[in-house]
């Protein structure tokens, strides 16, 4: 399983010309792919590093708050956090110029590790968390805040 956070000020993704989730103020755009053999061992550890993770500004402008620390302080309609499903971070490019998403896994195995991970997240921080729509054309907006973007892979945890 693998995740890009964004640090954003402000986001929000539109299907189909309709607002499904958003935010104003300081949260979390979350790209979640997922690969064939996550389970929710994986799952249990992104939402543990994700609720912890330490990337906004202390009251002396030191990296040193969590997205639980600023609950309260910058809420959206879905609080502060969107999760977008994103296969693509799975892109095998090394052979040609057309990606291939063989290590994406199937929606059979996704749909499920997909929403488990919001609910887990919510859980963890508390509130509710926006989402998009599995498989569905989604447009992103956000202002990422920094920039502020971190990589994290279960398959790499070190």
């Amino acid at each position: 399983m693998r995740i890009i956070i964004q640090r954003a000020k402000g986001a929000s993704v539109t299907i189909n010309g309709n607002i499904n989730a958003e935010f104003k103020g300081l949260g979390y755009v979350i790209l979640l792919g997922i690969e064939s053999t996550d389970t929710q061992e994986d799952i249990d550890w992104l939402v543990r590093k994700t609720a912890a993770l330490r990337v906004f500004d202390d009251e002396n402008g030191v990296m040193n708050r969590s997205i639980t620390d600023i609950a309260g302080e910058h809420e959206g309609a879905d609080g502060n956090i969107i999760v977008v499903s994103q296969f693509t971070l799975f892109a095998s490019y090394k052979k040609g110029n057309r990606p291939s998403w063989l290590r994406a896994a199937s929606h059979e195995i996704s749909i499920p590790l997909y929403e488990a991970f919001i609910q887990k997240l919510s859980e963890a921080i508390g509130r509710p968390v926006g989402h998009g729509e599995f498989g569905a054309e989604m447009k992103v907006a956000l202002c990422n805040d920094g920039p502020v973007t971190i990589i994290m892979d279960t398959k790499n945890k070190e």
